[in-house]
C-alpha cells in the first residue's frame, strides 16, 4: 500500500504521443483547450495555466500588485511554497493561528493580524477540506484586503455548493505528480475578474501580450514590456497530460469521497482519536484524511508495523529561518502534536481501506 498515487490515464499517454509527434510543445493549443477544460468540465472560473503552483501563487501576487512593504496573512500550517511565494514577490508573510478541529487558517486569529500594511489573506484548504471562505472574504472586504485561495489539495472541492476556484478574487491549484490530477508539474490561476486573468495571461510570459502582439515584417513579435513579467506558461506536453488526465476525474474524486465518508464512520468513537470537524455544506476534496491521533509515536510505529504508510505530510512552516519564526500559535501547537493522515488516494481498494480501519482498532 502506497500512501499517495499518481494517476496517469491512457488518454494522457495518447495525447502526449500526438503533441511530441507534432513538435509544437511549448505553450500553444494545448494550454489553451485544457484551459477551456478546466472552465467547463470543472466550472472554475478563468482559469490561467502554469508551470506550477508555486507560480500560481506568485503570479496571483503579483496580478494583485503586492510587493515590498506590504503584508499577506497567511496559515503556517501548509507546504513551504505557500510562504515563499509571499518571499518572492517581496513582501512580508504573517502567519495566523488555524483552528485544530480542522487544520485551517482560524477567521478570529486572521483580523488579530492585520495592519495597516495588510494587502491580502491566504487561506489554505487543508488537506481538502474548504475554509471558511463567508467569513474570511467578509474580513476581506470590511478591511478591503483581497483573498488568494491556496486550492493545492482542494480540486474538486466545493463551499456552499460553489466550486472551489470560483469564490475568492485568485484561486491557486497545483497539478503536481501526486496530486487528485497531474500535468506531470504544473497548476493554474483561476481568476474571479477576467481582466486579472487577462494580465495573468501577459505577465506568465515576460509580462508580453501575446494575443495583441503579432510578428513583424522580422519576425519578432512587436510588443512593450510594461512590468515584470515571469517566466511561468505551462507547455503543450503538460496540458496535454492534464486533458487526459480530465477523464474520469470525477469518479477518482467520488472514490477519495467514499473512502474519507468510510473512515468517519468507522473511526468515530474509537478511543485516542479525534477526527476533524466537517460543515454540511462544504464538500472536502480528501487530497488527505487528517485526524488528531494520542500517543502518535506509538501509533505511527504501529501502523508502520502492520504495512500501513502514514504521514503529517506537512508541518508548521513559520519554524524556518527564512520566516524569522516561529511564531506562538495556540492552535497550531495543539495541532502539531497530533495531526496525522491516512491513505486515501484513488488506486485503493475498499479492502485496503479497511485494513487501515482495523489496524486502528486493534489500538497502539
Amino acid at each position: 500500500m502506497n500512501f499517495f498515487s499518481v494517476h496517469v490515464d491512457p488518454k494522457a499517454i495518447e495525447n502526449v504521443t500526438k503533441t511530441l509527434a507534432s513538435t509544437f510543445i511549448s505553450e500553444g493549443e494545448q494550454v489553451e483547450v485544457f484551459e477551456q477544460a478546466l472552465e467547463s468540465k470543472l466550472g472554475l472560473s478563468n482559469p490561467v495555466a502554469t508551470n506550477s503552483g508555486t507560480s500560481a501563487l506568485v503570479l496571483a501576487l503579483a496580478v494583485a500588485g503586492i510587493g515590498p512593504g506590504h503584508e499577506v496573512i497567511v496559515p503556517a500550517q501548509t507546504f513551504i511554497a505557500t510562504g515563499l511565494a509571499v518571499l518572492q514577490v517581496g513582501a512580508k508573510p504573517i502567519f495566523a493561528d488555524i483552528d485544530p478541529k480542522t487544520g485551517n487558517i482560524d477567521p478570529k486569529s486572521i483580523e488579530g493580524k492585520i495592519t495597516e500594511h495588510t494587502e491580502a489573506i491566504v487561506p489554505v484548504h487543508w488537506g481538502g477540506y474548504p475554509c471558511d471562505l463567508g467569513v474570511i472574504n467578509r474580513i476581506a472586504r470590511k478591511y478591503g484586503l483581497l483573498v488568494i485561495e491556496d486550492a493545492a489539495h482542494a480540486l474538486g472541492a466545493t463551499y456552499c455548493e460553489h466550486p472551489i476556484g470560483t469564490i475568492s478574487d485568485f484561486t491557486c491549484f497545483s497539478f503536481q505528480a501526486i496530486k487528485h490530477l497531474t500535468t506531470g508539474d504544473g497548476g493554474c490561476l483561476c481568476c474571479k475578474r477576467k481582466e486579472d486573468a487577462r494580465k495573468a495571461k501577459a505577465l506568465r510570459w515576460f509580462g508580453v501580450d501575446r494575443e495583441n502582439s503579432k510578428p513583424g515584417i522580422l519576425g519578432e513579435r512587436i510588443f512593450d514590456i510594461v512590468e515584470l513579467g515571469y517566466k511561468f506558461h505551462m507547455n503543450d506536453v503538460a496540458a496535454s497530460i492534464g486533458l487526459g488526465n480530465l477523464e474520469g476525474f470525477e469518479q477518482r474524486l467520488s472514490l477519495r469521497q467514499k473512502y474519507g465518508c468510510y473512515y468517519r464512520k468507522a473511526l468515530e468513537g474509537v478511543s485516542g482519536i479525534t477526527l476533524l470537524e466537517q460543515h454540511k455544506r462544504r464538500t472536502h476534496a480528501y487530497w488527505l484524511f487528517t485526524m488528531l491521533v494520542e500517543r502518535r509515536g506509538q501509533f505511527v510505529k504501529h501502523m508502520k508495523d502492520e504495512g500501513i504508510p502514514v504521514s503529517v505530510v506537512h508541518q508548521r512552516i513559520d519554524k524556518y529561518s527564512v520566516f524569522d519564526g516561529p511564531y506562538k500559535l495556540s492552535g497550531q501547537a495543539i495541532f502539531d502534536k497530533q495531526h496525522i493522515c491516512l491513505p486515501v488516494h484513488d488506486e485503493l481498494s475498499m479492502d485496503d481501506i479497511d485494513s487501515v480501519v482495523q489496524a486502528i482498532k486493534a489500538g497502539w
